[in-house]
């Protein structure tokens, strides 16, 4: 490589110089929409006359498929998820980036200001009304060497694609694109760091809930390590589904399940409380009284409104011609042991105690007393000046429990 002339020499410098920042930045893990602004900024203050970047990667998330965090010079930074999908939505097959993925070629670069443009596509009209006069997008693959080889779109490596664009009256200049390719390597790591730490958050919180994940990632990850904490525990499970998995077929199963357990969650969650684990109808949550003061009454709003969601998820399910059953619902508050437990190498974030197993008893008395929500005293007495509905169903011995439990239900 030659010697830089006396034009990019600080160019040159000032590349060196954000080549370091950027690696600072992977080791500190600093948020993307925190170092992406800056790194771009600074790149304009080095000589790159940069109007806008994309970087796009591969997302870890049961619903999202795709991240994509963009910089522009006057409106600062945004990040978009694109839905996980198996049909390639028609703005992405008419896209660069599809093109460029789906073809032999590690980068593309076309003047948007040529009559006759050799690669054209939509959102190219889109930035020339921005007054944009050069494209340029490559990608990265972090787990192979080619970077040139295709790659499926549909189903894309661990990896980035950047693309730029420029307003500069005569577009990129050689020298511009080969600063910003000397730059790839550190940005690429930067972004794989992030990459990562986003792929552990999200898988972490699919598969252990949003307070279980912080905790593990947090380093709360030794076996035994428990703190007691006061909970309102949520004992969920679906009516007669020993009797459907029996005459309904695997997947119908699945489906079914995937639909009244993304209502559920979607109601714990948007109330603060955290999700632990699914056992095969079942569902256990929380809801910490440490960090929720009014747990109690929220607990039960977000038992009213799940109550309310099972109405219109039902007529769907029948105007679609597919079964449809109900739930049971046991509330109890008390003192719970929160943290990890298991074996050496297969840990579960869970809790455990008392108030846990006669939650797990009040869910078996739904049927007894016919009613689909039962709520302990622990929770419901505190409340019954101010939640008229709820009606005492009188008291009871619990199996395996010692005192007797007064229970109550929503009218």
């Amino acid at each position: 490589m030659p010697p830089p002339t006396p034009d990019n020499r600080e160019m040159t410098a000032a590349l060196s110089d954000l080549t370091a920042w950027l690696i600072q930045q992977g080791l500190e893990n600093t948020p993307v929409e925190t170092w992406l602004g800056a790194c771009c900024t600074r790149l304009v203050a080095a000589g790159i006359p940069l109007q806008r970047v994309s970087i796009s990667l591969r997302a870890h998330h049961p619903e999202i498929g795709t991240m994509a965090f963009r910089w522009t010079r006057d409106g600062g930074n945004e990040r978009e998820n694109f839905e996980r999908t198996t049909e390639a939505p028609e703005e992405y097959l008419q896209s660069p980036i599809y093109y460029l993925l789906s073809n032999s070629t590690e980068e593309i670069r076309q003047k948007l200001t040529v009559a006759d443009p050799e690669l054209n596509f939509p959102i190219f009209n889109l930035f020339r009304e921005r007054g944009s006069t050069d494209y340029f997008a490559t990608k990265r693959m972090f787990l192979r060497k080619d970077n040139a080889a295709p790659v499926d779109p549909m189903q894309t490596e661990e990896g980035v694609v950047v693309s730029l664009t420029t307003d500069a009256p005569d577009g990129f200049t050689d020298d511009h694109l080969d600063g910003f390719r000397q730059l790839l390597p550190p940005l690429c790591v930067t972004m794989k760091c992030a990459a990562n730490r986003l792929m552990a958050e999200d898988i972490t919180a699919a598969y252990l809930g949003r307070d279980a994940s912080k905790r593990v990632l947090s380093g709360d990850i030794s076996r035994g390590s428990t703190q007691t904490i006061p909970a309102v525990i949520w004992y969920f499970d679906l009516k007669g589904f020993t009797k459907m998995s029996e005459t309904l077929p695997g997947p119908a199963i699945i489906d079914m399940l995937n639909d009244y357990f993304a209502e559920a969650v979607e109601v714990v969650e948007r109330h603060g409380g955290n999700v632990l684990k699914f056992m095969g109808d079942g569902m256990l949550a929380i809801f910490d009284m440490d960090q929720i003061p009014d747990a109690r009454r929220v607990a039960i709003e977000a038992a009213l409104e799940l109550r309310d969601a099972f109405i219109p998820l039902n007529d769907r399910r029948k105007a679609a011609g597919l079964t449809v059953t109900e739930f049971t619902l046991a509330l109890h508050a008390g003192d719970v042991l929160y943290g990890n437990i298991g074996g050496r190498n297969r840990l579960d974030f869970t809790v455990i105690g008392p108030a846990v197993n006669t939650t797990s008893r009040i869910l078996g008395m739904c049927s007894a007393v016919d009613q689909a929500i039962v709520i302990s005293a622990k929770v419901a007495a505190p409340l019954l000046e101010s939640i008229p509905d709820l009606v005492s169903l009188g008291q009871y011995r619990l199996r395996g429990v010692r005192d007797r439990q007064e229970l109550f239900t929503l009218d």
